[in-house]
């Protein structure tokens, strides 16, 4: 059984000491009565209005894993304690079965619904009430194991960009609510059977392109021109099969480099031909390859560890791999593995690093191990094993502290502290377990989708 997939808000404000300040500044100006100190004062003042205006907004969280795509938020002023009856609900919105995500963008809900013997709707909402605004819907009938959407809209200016479980890629015009563009990135590049849970890949946005990972015999990874879908680069083939693992950004060296595993071919020991691969953003071009570490069904993202670090997580007997990777020459690169830990890794959803440590979920079909903890070196520091039991869910870090879902019915609120688990509230938000799909954080609120319904929780003072 499986599995996959499966995109803050920010107060400027001025308070009450710096106020009193300005204002003894600008009383002493006044006071002063030559031309320059009037000078100064108006500049002063003209200055604090600037400054001292209210200003309230949310960061937007416009694809899987949030605008930095690593499942951080910069959100403040998180409810520390909860009611009994836990965060209030601001809203439920039915939907159907599924493990996609929400993206949020200028107070606007995108979330991909599936009904198998129709097709895909991309549903827009209202933030703050939950009201449905617009939909787009198209033809893609069709089912398979675990059914429903399995990936996160991803929202860039005008565009929402969606990736369907038959493959198709939409481009959709967030003001005519009409597509622009239209590919199918599984049967265009040779794509045959389907992989078992279907496509997953969530759309990247990098500069002027948009890039998936069709995984087929003829490209590997792809690059389109996000504004006419105009194809600009295909990788070759990567070593492996498909997996449901997208594309991500990693810097080395200050430069960026695309990430992209592919899925192991056998099972146990047998398994081979796996492969973490480089990529040169603007071109495709492979500039690295690391093939010493095996699953076969990658779900999980990289982490970008800093300093050239990678580290690679899965399921299915995988664990996890630290890489480095170092510029040695004119476009020649070299990849060191750091360590191989088979005691950390993740089902679903990449890792989170808070100040030099990682939390995930590794409860996998022969592991349950919960929320788990490890160092930057691969020491394990703490489990919770089935108490209590996390299964396959993401986890949003904000204001130093952890939301996370159970995978079944409950939401956390969790101290990351490397010394212990530390959970300081949690509360049943669900009624149905399989809540594997990406949460989503902006403007205090909390989006979880279940697997009938999505719900928005004020987390936020």
């Amino acid at each position: 059984m499986l599995l996959t997939f499966v995109t803050h808000s920010k107060h400027v404000h001025t308070d009450n000491s710096d106020f009193m300040q300005r204002q003894r500044i600008i009383n002493s100006n006044r006071r002063s009565s030559n031309g320059r100190s009037s000078r100064l004062t108006l500049a002063l003042i003209a200055g604090i209005v600037a400054l001292s205006v209210p200003v309230a907004f949310a960061t937007d969280w416009p694809s899987i894993y949030g605008p930095n795509a690593d499942s951080t938020s910069s959100q403040t002023g998180l409810l520390r304690v909860w009611p009994d009856a836990g965060p209030t609900v601001l809203w439920t919105v039915p939907l159907g079965s599924g493990f996609g995500g929400p993206a949020i963008s200028n107070g606007k809900v995108y979330l991909l619904d599936r009904n198998e013997k129709v097709g895909d709707t991309l549903r827009v909402l209202e933030l703050s009430s939950g009201k449905e605004l617009w939909t787009f819907a198209y033809d893609a009938p069709g089912s398979f194991s675990f059914a429903g959407s399995r990936t996160t809209p991803t929202v860039d200016g005008e565009h929402v960009y969606t990736t369907g479980p038959l493959g198709d890629l939409y481009a959709i015009n967030t003001k005519t609510h009409k597509p622009v563009w239209h590919r199918n990135i599984w049967t265009e590049f040779g794509g045959d059977e389907l992989p078992r849970w279907a496509i997953a890949q969530n759309p990247l946005i990098y500069g002027d392109l948009l890039i998936v990972a069709p995984q087929t015999a003829e490209a590997g990874v792809v690059a389109y021109d996000k504004l006419t879908g105009e194809l600009r680069w295909k990788s070759a083939p990567l070593s492996g099969t498909a997996g449901y693992v997208s594309p991500m950004i990693v810097k080395v060296d200050g430069e960026d480099h695309l990430v992209m595993v592919t899925a192991a071919i056998g099972r146990g020991r047998t398994a081979r031909d796996g492969s973490v691969n480089g990529l040169d953003p603007l071109t495709g071009a492979i500039r690295w390859t690391y093939m010493n570490w095996q699953c076969v069904i990658p779900v999980p993202q990289p982490v970008d560890a800093g300093d050239g670090r990678v580290l690679i997580t899965g399921g299915y007997g995988a664990g996890s791999a630290m890489i480095k990777i170092r510029r040695s020459g004119d476009d020649r690169y070299s990849v060191t593995e750091l360590f191989k830990n088979p005691d950390f890794g993740a089902h679903t959803h990449a890792p989170i690093l808070h100040e030099d440590y990682f939390y995930a979920q590794f409860t996998t079909n022969s592991r349950a191990d919960g929320l788990v903890a490890m160092s930057m070196d691969g020491e394990v520091k703490w489990k919770t094993d089935r108490q209590p039991a996390f299964v396959r869910a993401h986890a949003i870090l904000a204001d130093d502290l952890l939301l996370t879902s159970d995978g079944n019915t409950k939401l956390y609120l969790v101290d990351p502290d490397p010394t212990g688990f530390r959970p300081l509230a949690s509360t049943v938000v669900l009624e149905r377990g399989d809540n594997w799909a990406p949460l989503a954080l902006a403007d205090g609120k909390l989006l979880i989708r279940g697997q009938q319904e999505l719900i928005s929780l004020l987390v936020a003072q």
